[in-house]
C-alpha cells in the first residue's frame, strides 16, 4: 500500500507579500538599531514563512534578522509570529562552549588558584590498595613511593611524555636544533627515574636555560659541559681613546 506524501506548498502570495509587515515588526522589536536590507522570504511549510534582513549590528557579521509570519486557512493577511537573530553559514560566531578542564591551558593556574577534582581522570589510576600485612605495606609504600588515593597512569605518563619532548626542551626547540651536542651526554644531565629514564632527565646547569627543568636526552644547549670554543686573542690598543662625554671641573 502507498504511502501518501505531504505536498510541499511551491509558493504564498500573501506570506511573501508581507515583507513591510515584517520589517515593520523588526523595527518595533529592535528599536531599529541593526536593521538592513530585505535579503529575501522562505516558506518553511504550509502557511508559515519566514523574512530575511541583513543584521548590520557591530561584530555580527554573516548575521540575519529572521521574522516568521503566518496566516490562518483562506485568510488574505498575515500576521507575524516571532522575531529573532540567526547565524548564516559565514557568520562570525563565538568559540564553542567547552567545561573548564579542557579550557584550562599550561599557566593558568596561579597563586591562590585551586581546581576542581577530576572524578574521573584519564591521566590518574588509583593507588596502592593496603593489603592488611604491615610489613608488606611497609615496603611497598616505600619503594613505590604511594600511599596516595591516585597515581599517574600509564596514558597520563605517554600524555605528559609527548608533551615535554614536543615543548621547548625537546628536540625540536631552537636552542636544541642549534646546539652542538645533545643533554645525554653533559655532565649536567641526571636522568630520570623509572620507565622515563629512557628519554628524560633534568637539567642542573646554572649557565642553561633549560636549568631545573625536565629535557629529552636529544635536546641541547649552548652550556653543555663538554663543548668549548677557543678563547677569544686580547685586542691590542696602540692609539689612545679620547672620551668626549666626561667634563671635568678646573
Amino acid at each position: 500500500m502507498a504511502t501518501k506524501t505531504e505536498r510541499r506548498p511551491k509558493s504564498d502570495a500573501v506570506l511573501s507579500g508581507a515583507g513591510e509587515l515584517a520589517r515593520a515588526a523588526l523595527v518595533e522589536a529592535t528599536g531599529g538599531e541593526g536593521v538592513g536590507e530585505h535579503a529575501g522570504f522562505t516558506l518553511d511549510a504550509e502557511r508559515v514563512g519566514t523574512h530575511w534582513f541583513a543584521a548590520t549590528l557591530p561584530g555580527y557579521r554573516g548575521w540575519h534578522w529572521a521574522v516568521t509570519v503566518a496566516r490562518a486557512p483562506r485568510a488574505k493577511s498575515a500576521t507575524v509570529s516571532e522575531t529573532q537573530l540567526l547565524p548564516g553559514d559565514d557568520a562570525l560566531r563565538s568559540p564553542e562552549w567547552l567545561p573548564w578542564s579542557q579550557r584550562l591551558a599550561p599557566g593558568d593556574v596561579g597563586p591562590g588558584d585551586v581546581t576542581p577534582k577530576v572524578e574521573d581522570d584519564p591521566n590518574l589510576e588509583a593507588g596502592y590498595e593496603a593489603t592488611g600485612e604491615e610489613d608488606v605495606d611497609a615496603v611497598a609504600l616505600w619503594e613505590l613511593g604511594l600511599g596516595r588515593p591516585r597515581v599517574l597512569s600509564a596514558e597520563g605518563r605517554e600524555r605528559a611524555a609527548q608533551r615535554w619532548y614536543d615543548g621547548e626542551h625537546g628536540p625540536t626547540a631552537p636552542v636544541a636544533v642549534k646546539a652542538g651536542a645533545s643533554c645525554e651526554t653533559c655532565g649536567y644531565f641526571a636522568p630520570m627515574a623509572g620507565i622515563m629514564r629512557r628519554s628524560f632527565g633534568v637539567c642542573f646547569s646554572e649557565w642553561s636555560p633549560s636549568d631545573g627543568s625536565v629535557v629529552s636526552r636529544d635536546h641541547g644547549c649552548g652550556a653543555h659541559s663538554e663543548l668549548d670554543i677557543p678563547e677569544p686573542e686580547p685586542e691590542q690598543v696602540t692609539d689612545p681613546i679620547l672620551d668626549e662625554t666626561v667634563l671635568t671641573e678646573l
